[in-house]
C-alpha cells in the first residue's frame, strides 16, 4: 500500500442509549477501550478508538447515546455528540435489530441529514432469528425514506459474535479520505490513562446496580504514582454518590460492596497498565452533581 492511496480519517458512532454503540467500537478496534453496561446513558465521554492497518487508519468516535434529557449532565453529554458531528468524515447510526424504531432514532437521524456519508448499522442481529431480520431490514429502509435521509450503507452486524464487523469495517475505510495516519499506529486509543481507570472503576461499580443509582456514580482519581523501581501503581481514588442512601448502596453491608468493587476493578486495572496496583477506593457524597454546573466543570462535563 503506497502512501498515496492510503486513507485516514474520523468516524462517528450515534445512536439512541444503549443501541451497542460501545461494544461494537470495542469489536472494531479489537479490544477494549469502552466500556460497556446494560444500563443506558454508560458513556459519558466521546472516547476515539484507533483502528492502524497498512492501508488506513480509521478514529472511531464512540459517543455517549442521545436522549431525552434530565439533567445538566444529559444536556451536556448530548451537546457532546452534536460538537463531534461537525468534524467527522462519516457517521455510522446503530439500530438494534431487537428494537423497533422510533421517535429518538427519528431525532437523531436528522441530525446528520446534511451529512454525504452516513452508514446504518443494525446492530444485535444474534438476538432475533432471520426473517425477524429480515423485516427489521425493510422497516430500516422505509424508516431512511421517510426522514429522507440518504444512507451509503446499511449493514446488519453482531459485534457479540463478531460477525460482518470486519465488513462493515472495510466499507468504512473506504469512504476516509486520502491522508497519512493522523496518529501513531501502535495505539488503540487516545484516551488518558487515568480516565481509562476511572471508566473501569465505575463499569464495576455499576454493574448491578438498579434504576437511578448508576447515573449518580461518577468516579475521580485523587492521586496516582509509581513505586521508585518498581512496576507498582498506588492509585487513590473516589466514587461520588448525590445522597446518603446511595452512599450505604456503595458500601454495602460491613464494607462489603465497596471491597468486592475494589477487587473487580483492582484487576482489571492491572490487566490495562500491565503492573501490579495498590487501589484505595473512598466514597463521597457530591449533592445533585449531575445538576450543578460547578460540580460538573470540576468532573471535567465543561460546556464548550
Amino acid at each position: 500500500m503506497t502512501q498515496d492511496s492510503h486513507r485516514a480519517g474520523f468516524v462517528a458512532i450515534i445512536g439512541r442509549p444503549n443501541t451497542g454503540k460501545s461494544t461494537l467500537v470495542n469489536a472494531l478496534v479489537g479490544r477494549k477501550i469502552v466500556i460497556t453496561s446494560a444500563h443506558p446513558n454508560t458513556t459519558r465521554n466521546p472516547i476515539r478508538g484507533i483502528i492502524s492497518r497498512p492501508e488506513f487508519q480509521m478514529i472511531v468516535v464512540d459517543t455517549p447515546g442521545v436522549h431525552k434529557p434530565k439533567t445538566l449532565l444529559g444536556t451536556r453529554l448530548n451537546a457532546m455528540v452534536t460538537e463531534n458531528l461537525d468534524s467527522v468524515d462519516a457517521v455510522l447510526i446503530c439500530l438494534p435489530a431487537d428494537e423497533e424504531i422510533g421517535l429518538g432514532d427519528e431525532f437523531i437521524a436528522k441530525q446528520v441529514l446534511k451529512q454525504r456519508k452516513v452508514f446504518i448499522a443494525v446492530t444485535k442481529i444474534d438476538r432475533v432469528k432471520p426473517e425477524q431480520l429480515m423485516n427489521h431490514l425493510a422497516a430500516v429502509g422505509e424508516f431512511t425514506a421517510k426522514v429522507g435521509l440518504h444512507v451509503t450503507e446499511i449493514i446488519p452486524v453482531s459485534a457479540k459474535g463478531q460477525d460482518q464487523t470486519e465488513l462493515l469495517l472495510q466499507l468504512l475505510a473506504q469512504q476516509l479520505p486520502l491522508s497519512p495516519s493522523l496518529y501513531p499506529e501502535d495505539i488503540t486509543t487516545d484516551q488518558a490513562q487515568e480516565l481509562m481507570i476511572t471508566e473501569l472503576i465505575r463499569e464495576v461499580a455499576i454493574a448491578d446496580l438498579y434504576e437511578e443509582l448508576p447515573h449518580s456514580v461518577m468516579i475521580t482519581i485523587d492521586e496516582m504514582s509509581q513505586r521508585e523501581g518498581k512496576n507498582f501503581f498506588d492509585i487513590h481514588a473516589t466514587i461520588h454518590v448525590e445522597r446518603d442512601s446511595q452512599k450505604s448502596i456503595i458500601i454495602g453491608p460491613q464494607g462489603t460492596r465497596l471491597k468486592a468493587i475494589g477487587i473487580k476493578s483492582r484487576q482489571a486495572i492491572e490487566t490495562l497498565l500491565d503492573a501490579k496496583i495498590f487501589l484505595g477506593l473512598h466514597v463521597k457524597i457530591s449533592k445533585e452533581w449531575q445538576r450543578d454546573p460547578k460540580a460538573l466543570a470540576r468532573l471535567g462535563f465543561t460546556e464548550k
